[in-house]
C-alpha cells in the first residue's frame, strides 16, 4: 500500500516535471503537501485512493487547518495552496492512474482579498535614489542596480544575473532571464542609460581590476557576480540611509515600477509584458493599488464624503 501511494507521489511529480516547467520550490511544496496526505490515508488504513470518500476528506481538511495535522493552524493562503495540490493530484490520478473517484472536486478553497502590494511613491523613489553619492564608486554600482530595478521592473534574482551582453545601451534596452527561463526585452529611459555608463567605466573596471572576465553585470568589490542576497541588504540600508518610514525591499522597487506605469497611463497588459507575467490576473492586482489610492483620495478631499464622516 504504503509503495503503491509513493509511486503515485513519484510518477505525478515527474508529470508536474515535464508538463509544466516549474521551480523547484513549487515541486517540494507540491510533494509536502500531498506526502502530508498519503500519511494520512496511512494512518487511517485507507489502502487505496478508490477508497477515499468525501467524508474523509472532510475530516483531512478539518485536521489539516486546525493544526491537528501538521503542528500548525493554516491561514487561508495555506489552506487553499494544500487544497489545490490536492486537485492536481486527483486529476492526475483520475486522467493517468485509473482512479475513477474524485472526492475533492467539490472542495472549495477560502476566498479572501489578495494583499495589495508595497511600493514607494514616486518622491520617496526619487528621495531613495538621490541619496547615493555619484562620486563614491560603490555607491555608484548600489544607485545603478536600484536604477535598474526600478526602470525595468526586475525581479532581484533577475537584477543579480544580468549580462553585459544583454544590454544594448545605444538603444536602451536589455534582455532578462526571467522565471521558467524565458527571455523578455524591456527598454529602460535615458537617465539609466548614463547611470549605466557610469558604472562601466568609473566602478566595474575598479571591482574588476586583476580578475577573469565573467560576463555579469553587476560584481561586489572583490570582482565576483553580485548576489541576489546583497541587493536586498543593499535596498534596506539605503532606504534607511534616505530616511525613509519604510522597510525597502527590492519587490517594492517592482511593485513601484508597475504601479507608477498604470498611474501614467500605460496599458495593462504591456506591464504584463514588462514584469514577464503568465497570467494577466497577476499583473491586475496593481490596478487595485490605483483604484485603491483614488479611493482614499476622494475620502478624503471630497466635500461629500467629509460630510458624512
Amino acid at each position: 500500500m504504503a509503495d503503491s501511494f509513493e509511486r503515485s507521489l513519484d510518477r505525478f511529480l515527474d508529470h508536474i516535471r515535464l508538463s509544466r516547467t516549474g521551480s523547484s520550490d513549487t515541486e517540494d511544496a507540491y510533494r509536502r503537501d500531498i506526502e502530508r496526505f498519503l500519511e494520512y490515508l496511512r494512518d487511517n488504513r485507507i489502502s487505496s485512493f478508490e477508497k477515499v470518500g468525501k467524508e474523509d476528506i472532510s475530516d483531512y481538511v478539518m485536521k489539516l487547518r486546525s493544526g491537528e495535522i501538521g503542528g500548525v493552524p493554516l491561514s487561508n493562503s495555506s489552506y487553499a495552496r494544500a487544497l489545490s495540490s490536492l486537485k492536481s493530484f486527483y486529476r492526475y490520478l483520475n486522467r493517468s492512474e485509473g482512479v475513477s473517484a474524485n472526492p475533492v472536486r467539490m472542495f472549495k478553497g477560502v476566498s479572501s482579498r489578495r494583499k495589495l502590494p508595497e511600493f514607494l511613491t514616486f518622491e520617496q523613489m526619487e528621495t531613495l535614489l538621490d541619496w547615493f553619492d555619484l562620486d563614491d564608486p560603490a555607491q555608484i554600482r548600489d544607485r545603478c542596480m536600484i536604477e535598474v530595478m526600478y526602470a525595468c521592473g526586475l525581479r532581484v534574482s533577475e537584477c543579480a544575473s544580468l549580462l553585459l551582453d544583454k544590454i544594448n545601451l545605444n538603444e536602451r534596452y536589455l534582455i532578462v532571464l526571467g522565471k521558467e527561463s524565458k527571455e523578455r526585452m524591456i527598454p529602460f529611459y535615458p537617465r539609466c542609460e548614463q547611470l549605466i555608463r557610469l558604472y562601466l567605466e568609473e566602478s566595474r573596471p575598479l571591482f574588476m581590476a586583476g580578475q577573469e572576465e565573467h560576463g555579469f553585470l553587476f560584481v561586489n568589490r572583490r570582482g565576483k557576480p553580485i548576489s541576489a542576497r546583497s541587493i536586498q541588504m543593499l535596498c534596506e540600508k539605503s532606504g534607511e540611509a534616505a530616511g525613509l518610514a519604510v522597510h525597502v525591499h527590492p519587490h517594492m522597487i517592482r511593485h513601484s515600477f508597475a504601479t507608477h506605469l498604470l498611474d501614467n497611463g500605460a496599458d495593462l497588459r504591456i506591464v504584463q509584458e514588462l514584469l514577464g507575467h503568465e497570467n494577466l490576473s497577476t499583473t491586475q492586482i496593481y490596478t487595485h493599488v490605483t483604484q485603491d489610492r483614488l479611493q482614499k483620495a476622494v475620502d478624503l478631499a471630497h466635500p461629500h464624503s467629509r460630510r458624512n464622516q
